[in-house]
């Protein structure tokens, strides 16, 4: 491990902003969110596998009123993520360092309001489906920690990975609201509010069109 990775993991360990292993919330966050952590009743919204959280860090600067959540299992990109929080004084946002399939076991039931997916990995290869954050056993874990008419958000560049979850979100209890296959030239550009993602910009800046969609769970 270099040097800076390695400052960056103990920063993780160090910093308020990332709850992980060996953290006292962290073995009793779930259910507790709201009351033991923010002290409020604002909604949660969740960032899955939000690398450094720049989609967390501007919709909680956008939205004070919220809860944020970014996910990953990357200690050095949340400590990143947590500087920014620091740095700015946001009070609204946190990062919990766990793999994305334990999403139960840290939130509970109806916990959640609101779920943004941001440039995942597409996993292009066949064997590699079950990866995909939007494969059924996923999808079975948002709609667990989700409430009945949560929203899952999702952002990317690649047509296949769009394509496949498309398939996915209208089969039950998921309901599609909205698509589009070119986000920037579309009614929906405002939805995005202006965040872009490490990720989304470089592959826009390299010709890619961004994909957007919106789904509820009907449960």
């Amino acid at each position: 491990m270099s040097r800076r990775k390695e400052y960056k993991y103990d920063l993780a360990i160090r910093s308020p902003w990332v709850i992980q292993s060996g953290k006292d919330f962290f073995e009793s966050s779930r259910g507790r969110w709201r009351e033991s952590y923010f002290q409020n009743k604002h909604p949660i919204v969740l960032e899955l596998g939000c690398g450094r959280g720049e989609y967390s860090l501007g919709l909680a600067k956008l939205f004070p009123d919220k809860n944020f959540i970014g996910i990953d299992i990357k200690g050095d990109r949340l400590a990143a993520g947590a500087r920014q929080a620091e740095a700015e004084g946001l009070k609204n946002v946190v990062f919990l360092r766990i793999h994305i399939q334990h999403l139960p076991d840290f939130f509970a039931e109806n916990e959640v309001d609101e779920i943004w997916i941001t440039f995942p990995d597409p996993r292009p290869k066949d064997r590699d489906e079950k990866k995909r954050l939007t494969f059924p056993y996923f999808l079975s874990k948002y709609q667990t920690v989700l409430k009945s008419q949560g929203i899952v958000h999702l952002k990317t560049d690649s047509d296949s990975l769009f394509e496949y979850s498309l398939e996915q979100l209208v089969k039950e209890p998921w309901q599609l609201l909205i698509q589009t296959w070119d986000l920037y030239q579309s009614e929906w550009n405002h939805e995005h509010y202006g965040i872009k993602t490490r990720f989304e910009e470089m592959f826009f800046q390299k010709g890619f069109s961004i994909k957007y969609l919106r789904a509820i769970n009907n449960k």
